[in-house]
């Protein structure tokens, strides 16, 4: 039987994540570290086994005793604007949360770990030349550091330098997933990132509103495809090692994006406008020219499938009531 411990599974990822595990592993036992069990409760199966505890609490996290054969830590605030309003805070719950999680890799001497890192790692770059960025070049890119938003990729990168040390001086086999912007199925009512925008503006038939000029690069991954590249990396990744996770086929720039959902998803029954405030108040990243490379994960066998318009069905049919009650049927299904 396999033991998995996942963190941040009320978020996206990592609720989708053991849905996936249930779903293909009948007999895996999993456990979930939580702050809030009432609302883990109602969103995950009821077989999982919940453990109360504040990832950022040191002494807390020391006292944990969750001994498992593979670690999937997600936790993560990624909402923008909390990076402009508290970068302390969310600073705090990347690098202090991950270091607390591999220490307990660490005592538990776990078989596989991955931490779910970002695309926004590699800063702002300049791809005009059409060129992919591989994991070797995560320093290619700017990131500003006397800016407010910048805590999120300053401590994504930090957080995988504590994840390689590790690795490197205690020999925890960690694996890091720099994740490409993520969704399909299963996307959270309370997610407010853009392509859940303009999910919602073909669903209201609304105009699209663009904050920004839309030049920004953009790199997309289906869900499903991503759950299993992160599930690829944690089988047969190279501890110590960083994988990017994207479709190359799904990358294009914002206002391309809207363009694509205007005219493919709505039908061209609804148009791309723009409201471009003059400060920073939305908390969007710089502007980059990011292509990400793909290969080093598509290397170990991974194959993404999910098109852009394959993403959108998923997002726009998506039911939260339907979706929980599928986590609980599967749940229950292998007690049968």
């Amino acid at each position: 039987m396999n033991t998995y411990l996942i963190t941040g599974a009320t978020g996206y990822i990592g609720s989708m994540l053991v849905k996936h595990i249930t779903k293909t592993d009948k007999e895996a036992h999993i456990t979930v570290i939580v702050r809030d069990r009432a609302k883990a409760e109602n969103m995950l199966p009821s077989a999982v086994h919940f453990v109360e505890a504040d990832l950022t609490d040191r002494v807390q996290m020391a006292a944990l005793d969750c001994r498992c054969d593979y670690i999937i830590h997600c936790a993560s605030i990624t909402e923008s604007v909390r990076m402009i309003s508290h970068p302390v805070e969310v600073t705090e719950s990347i690098v202090n949360t991950t270091q607390h999680v591999l220490e307990l890799a660490r005592r538990g001497s776990v078989k596989s770990m991955v931490y779910l890192s970002s695309m926004e790692v590699y800063g702002s770059i300049d791809c005009q030349d059409g060129c992919r960025t591989t994991e070797e070049e995560a320093l290619r890119g700017e990131v500003e550091l006397l800016a407010s938003r910048s805590c999120y990729p300053l401590g994504k990168r930090m957080a995988e330098n504590i994840c390689h040390s590790y690795y490197k001086e205690y020999g925890v086999p960690v694996k890091i997933a720099r994740l490409s912007q993520t969704f399909g199925e299963g996307v959270l009512p309370s997610d407010r990132r853009v392509f859940v925008q303009f999910a919602k503006a073909v669903k209201a038939g609304s105009d699209i509103v663009l904050h920004t000029q839309g030049h920004s690069m953009g790199n997309y991954c289906g869900i499903h495809d991503a759950i299993s590249g992160i599930m690829t990396i944690l089988e047969k990744g190279t501890s110590g090692e960083a994988y990017n996770v994207v479709n190359e086929n799904n990358t294009m720039t914002i206002r391309q994006m809207a363009e694509f959902v205007a005219d493919r998803i709505a039908g061209g029954k609804i148009k791309v406008a723009y409201d471009i405030a003059k400060d920073d108040r939305h908390g969007y990243a710089a502007d980059t020219g990011l292509r990400l490379s793909g290969k080093k994960l598509m290397s170990l066998g991974w194959k993404p499938e999910e098109a852009l318009e394959d993403m959108y069905s998923q997002l726009i049919r998506f039911s939260p009531e339907t979706a929980r009650q599928t986590i609980r049927c599967s749940s229950n299904s292998r007690h049968s």
